[in-house]
């Protein structure tokens, strides 16, 4: 199997990165995480990188180049793939249109439901019953690409937005790779 070299765009705690990471040290797995890409300087998932040898990137999403810079980066590590994982920022439509259908993001909320940000705090606002993930292709929208794979399950009263997150969270690091597999076990 050839692997198809992959970018994960991160922004935080890179838990997802580092589930990723791990899954794609089995030969079996799809993609190979060939470089990172950041627009904070401190998230914590560049521990990830750096532990597992993988060529990081910080972008400053305010210089007015940025997008050049990003671009000239997935070219020259043969990026073909992108994998959000966490990434606070709007993917540009010249990206989305270079890498179309090629572009991936999780969602902790069952998608479309709760797009954007607070997602868990406007669930419970909302007193949702169900709570999960999504994994979704990335268009111009966002949070509104069509849908690989959804993972639910049932909120109860107990829960709060640390509990529902931590939940979701488990749930995200299965149906991730999940959905990578089912991409490529398509293609």
């Amino acid at each position: 199997m050839v692997k198809k070299k992959t970018c994960i765009f991160i922004s935080g705690s890179g838990t997802n990165l580092k589930n990723l990471i791990l899954r794609s040290r089995d030969n079996t797995f799809p993609i190979n995480i060939s470089l990172i890409i950041t627009d904070n300087r401190e998230a914590y998932g560049i521990k990830y990188a750096k532990k597992y040898k993988i060529p990081f990137l910080f972008i400053n999403t305010k210089q007015r180049n940025f997008e050049n810079d990003i671009l000239f980066n997935l070219k020259k590590y043969e990026i073909s793939f992108i994998c959000l994982a966490g990434y606070m920022k709007i993917i540009s439509n010249s990206l989305i249109q270079k890498y179309k259908n090629k572009i991936i993001n999780i969602h902790p909320s069952l998608l479309p439901k709760f797009k954007g940000l607070n997602t868990y705090s406007r669930m419970l606002r909302n007193k949702e019953v169900k709570a999960g993930c999504t994994v979704h292709y990335v268009d111009k929208k966002l949070d509104n690409g069509n849908s690989i794979l959804k993972k639910m399950f049932f909120i109860n009263e107990k829960d709060n937005e640390k509990t529902l997150k931590q939940r979701t969270q488990k749930l995200e690091y299965q149906a991730y790779p999940e959905a990578i597999i089912k991409i490529f076990k398509n293609n």
